[in-house]
């Protein structure tokens, strides 16, 4: 190496090493000491003492744990496909030609700037049983149904109509309506995703559209056969970046429910690696139990490659 490169060498590692430093802090050694500690009994207070698997056997006879696995599956199922579909037919409705397009597209994209705790105080406002705004309208929908009902019950008969009043939801209290709610929360910020959609559907060659309409394909034809195979990287994307953000919801459960929810029905798996590390004191179990959800993403991850890779098209193939 001459004089020249060394000093050239020199050079451009000064000026990366603010990166460098950071890497190596704030990414490298957590990940390393996370390792470390998911194999010791850890309180963060005092010294680490190495324990072997006993925190990975804990997992097995932690009914808690289970739990919370469930309840992230549960949600993941639901709302993963729910939020990919929904938001391609939102892109591709969005995507016509129609009157104050760039307002609708506004409209649909500004819930997901929302801050995570400001939206989930919304929907605390929203969800409450007595007070809220869900519960209000379906009862006023439900009122109006039954004048209506009324009404051509006594114009088509004599006898009087006993319309039902029907029980509404406490969705945060009830266990059952506990995570339904929490998939729609999930529903409100599909903006971003709809933004991506939209822009890979710029892309896709309108003469094959063209094509389609000159050979008599309805809009459902056209969709299946030429719209989702042009964007698949792009569905492909969604649905890795998907299964990583579900199986690490925290925020909106966490500030509405407090972690925990009626019998735990809002205990998700990231929650409780929480509650473990910083409420008690129990460190090297939360170790373990990330680098569980870290080996359980790569694995659905690597599933997911597998399972989509004959149907995802790239141009040029």
């Amino acid at each position: 190496m001459t004089r020249g490169e060394f000093r050239t060498l020199m050079t451009g590692l000064a000026f990366t090493s603010p990166w460098i430093l950071g890497f190596l802090i704030f990414t490298l050694y957590p990940v390393a000491a996370s390792i470390y500690y998911s194999f010791c009994d850890y309180d963060v207070l005092s010294r680490p003492v190495w324990i072997g698997t006993l925190n990975y056997h804990d997992m097995l006879t932690d009914a808690v744990f289970w739990k919370s696995l469930k309840n992230t599956f549960y949600y993941a199922l639901v709302s993963l496909p729910l939020g990919l579909i929904l938001s391609l037919l939102v892109a591709v409705l969005l995507n016509n030609s129609v009157v104050g397009r760039p307002a609708f597209r506004t409209f649909f994209f500004l819930p997901s700037l929302v801050p995570a705790v400001a939206l989930a105080m919304l929907w605390l406002w929203i969800f409450n049983g007595e007070f809220g705004i869900l519960n209000y309208a379906m009862n006023w929908a439900w009122t109006k149904i039954g004048v209506f009902a009324a009404w051509v019950s006594a114009f088509f008969s004599d006898a009087p109509l006993h319309w039902p009043k029907p029980h509404f939801p406490n969705w945060l209290a009830e266990e059952q309506w506990v995570m339904p709610a929490i998939i729609m929360t999930s529903l409100w910020g599909i903006g971003g995703t709809v933004v991506i959609y939209l822009a890979a559907l710029q892309d896709v060659p309108r003469e094959l559209y063209e094509s389609a309409d000159i050979d008599g394909a309805s809009t459902w034809t056209k969709l299946r056969h030429i719209t989702v195979p042009m964007i698949s990287p792009v569905i492909y994307f969604n649905l890795i970046m998907g299964i990583i953000g579900a199986l690490q919801v925290f925020s909106g459960p966490f500030i509405m429910f407090g972690g925990s929810g009626p019998n735990r029905s809002a205990l998700f798996y990231a929650i409780y690696i929480y509650q473990n590390a910083f409420e008690y004191n129990q460190m090297g179990y939360a170790c373990a139990m990330a680098w569980v959800l870290f080996l359980i993403i790569l694995a659905l991850t690597w599933l997911a490659t597998r399972a989509t890779r004959k149907h995802v098209y790239y141009a040029g193939e």
